[in-house]
């Protein structure tokens, strides 16, 4: 008795160790670090070493650091999608015909490269994309040509977006 119990316990502590993110530990001067470079991303690290009062190989280790332990991840231009044309963009809620088509169905979505994001989630559907066209008459050959070709969607939700207010990256404190 006491074997199984001891092995279920095991299995239910490793199996929450595996879905915990890994918290971590950032200071004063990191937090300042990133508070510059996240409103600049193309500020000099001699300017932001002048404004935390650190030397600028200071700086460049505390974000070569944050990069390594998952803080900062990748660096990138955003493109405007209207600039390119792409005036539409749509949210869609998936459900899905069986949870267990969800690694079959996501490898499709994939595939169509007008869906810019693609999230899990709770609630009524089982998956929320992001999806970015040129026109409404484009995003409406999306959803009857690709979207609705996907195996394993029972149904769809979709939300236009009149305009996007703002996007921001989370506070850092």
């Amino acid at each position: 008795m006491y074997q199984i119990e001891s092995a279920v316990k095991k299995h239910t502590t490793e199996s929450e160790e595996d879905f915990k993110e890994q918290s971590v530990h950032i200071d004063d001067l990191d937090r300042k670090i990133l508070k510059l470079i996240t409103a600049n991303a193309r500020i000099p690290f001699l300017e932001v070493a002048r404004e935390c009062g650190v030397s600028g190989a200071a700086i460049h280790q505390r974000v070569q650091r944050l990069v390594a332990v998952g803080v900062i991840v990748g660096s990138e231009f955003i493109v405007s999608p209207q600039k390119l044309g792409y005036n539409t963009t749509a949210y869609m809620g998936i459900y899905l015909e069986k949870v267990k088509d969800d690694t079959r169905v996501l490898a499709q979505l994939r595939e169509i490269s007008e869906v810019v994001e693609c999230h899990h989630t709770t609630g009524q559907y089982a998956i929320f994309i992001k999806i970015q066209t040129k026109t409404n008459k484009h995003l409406m050959k999306i959803i009857d040509t690709d979207l609705q070709a996907i195996d394993g969607i029972a149904r769809t939700e979709t939300f236009i977006s009149l305009e996007e207010d703002f996007k921001r990256q989370i506070p850092i404190r």
